[in-house]
């Protein structure tokens, strides 16, 4: 009878939120995902059970650019005061105070070389107080945060599947250097089919048998769900002419979460749906789903743009939740949502949030936008001790207040 009580209890804690007022604090146990929206990329934070800490990917636009600037993009959020990275920095540090965890990153991981997922140099970003690379995305984000240690799909030659070489590379690799040297971060290529390269850090026996992030696939390399044994979906490079070679958006990191019953997939901006003419191998999305499996809470591949959620995918997750993180007005694809939303593809209720649906959109796209249960704000996935329900929290992104917008759940976890 206690045990119940107890556990009554701490449902009651974790779901007690109402509109209007400040979004609880995480408090251990508690696995928290924050879909961060700045208007200039994606940002996803994780509390882990234990205190662990995750950002997955910090987008920057350059904010000089036309198409930045024009109303095809959303705008900055909560405004263009500070850069994304701030920004980003700020509601980590706010957060993990307030819920009296050191303010401090022990993982980023950059799923793939997008301005959108890691920050583009432009003329208004701040050169660095030491190192010769100026602040923008991951490189803003650690010159306010300490980060342990940075997983990218490149390191240490980034040369795959050609040298990178541009602007925005080339002040990611002298930050690497200088970071690695200066401040003691440790950067390690993705390692497909290990789920030893993000665990908990703090208190990792109590969530030994029920917490696990699995790197399903990075650069083209799938784990086979056997072991750590990875096949190659790609083919050898030598056999492709350089405009044929794996698009970034190919080789993109792509991780599963899982905490009990809750399962949560993130897969950069990996395509699915082909070109005319393009090869089988291009769509990455379907021999992903063949392992990744049912899942609770799907973060859409390339943000829902048309190349992405094929039905295949959509077959084998049948997500309950979908989280759309928007920064243009083709986020999503009308055809995108068409999917999302078949009952032919998977039987089902499923609830769909977006970051910040431009207005643009909801005139194109019409009526499947109106049933969005949420089209503007931060998205918290807040899964309850042990993983078996979850929450999504909708937060007011117009200051730094953390105020609900609305709530829903709690959700039962496959």
């Amino acid at each position: 009878m206690l045990v119940i009580v107890l556990f009554t209890t701490g449902l009651r804690s974790v779901y007690a939120q109402k509109a209007g007022e400040r979004l609880p604090v995480w408090t251990a146990g508690t696995l928290d995902i924050h879909h961060i929206n700045t208007g200039r990329g994606n940002a996803t934070f994780l509390i882990c059970p234990d205190g662990t800490t995750l950002l997955i990917d910090a987008g920057a636009l350059d904010p000089t650019d036309k198409r930045t600037q024009s109303a095809r993009n959303t705008p900055a959020v909560p405004n263009a005061d500070r850069q994304a990275g701030e920004w980003i920095a700020r509601y980590i540090t706010k957060m993990m105070t307030m819920s009296q965890l050191q303010p401090k990153l022990n993982y980023a991981q950059l799923t793939h070389f997008h301005d959108d997922h890691m920050g583009m140099p432009s003329s208004v970003s701040p050169k660095a107080e030491q190192g010769n690379f100026v602040l923008t995305g991951i490189t803003e984000v650690a010159a306010y945060l300490p980060i342990d240690k940075i997983i990218d799909r490149g390191w240490p030659d980034y040369s795959y599947p050609a040298p990178q070489t541009d602007v925005m590379m080339t002040n990611y690799k002298t930050f690497v250097d200088w970071q690695s040297r200066n401040k003691g971060t440790i950067f390690e290529r993705s390692q497909p089919g290990r789920n030893d390269q993000l665990v908990l850090k703090r208190n990792p026996d109590s969530y030994r048998n029920t917490f696990e992030i699995r790197t399903i696939i990075a650069n083209g390399q799938l784990w086979t769900g056997k072991g750590t044994e990875t096949r190659s979906l790609f083919p050898d490079l030598s056999s492709l002419q350089p405009n044929q070679r794996p698009s970034e958006n190919m080789c993109s990191i792509g991780i599963r979460l899982r905490y009990g019953t809750f399962d949560y997939f993130s897969g950069g901006d990996m395509p699915g749906v082909l070109r005319f003419g393009a090869p089988r191998w291009n769509d990455v999305e379907t021999p992903v789903s063949t392992i990744v499996g049912p899942v609770d809470v799907h973060i859409l591949d390339h943000h829902g743009n048309r190349d992405s959620q094929n039905d295949n995918l959509l077959a084998a997750l049948r997500p309950r939740v979908l989280v759309i993180p928007v920064w243009s007005s083709d986020h999503p694809g009308h055809d995108v949502l068409d999917r999302i939303y078949s009952q032919e593809i998977y039987a089902g209720e499923r609830d769909v949030f977006a970051t910040d649906m431009l207005e643009a959109n909801k005139l194109v796209i019409g009526e499947l936008l109106d049933r969005l249960k949420s089209d503007k704000g931060h998205i918290v996935v807040r899964v309850a001790p042990g993983g078996v329900t979850y929450q999504i929290i909708t937060v007011d992104d117009s200051n730094e207040n953390f105020t609900i917008k609305a709530t829903f759940g709690p959700y039962q976890s496959w």
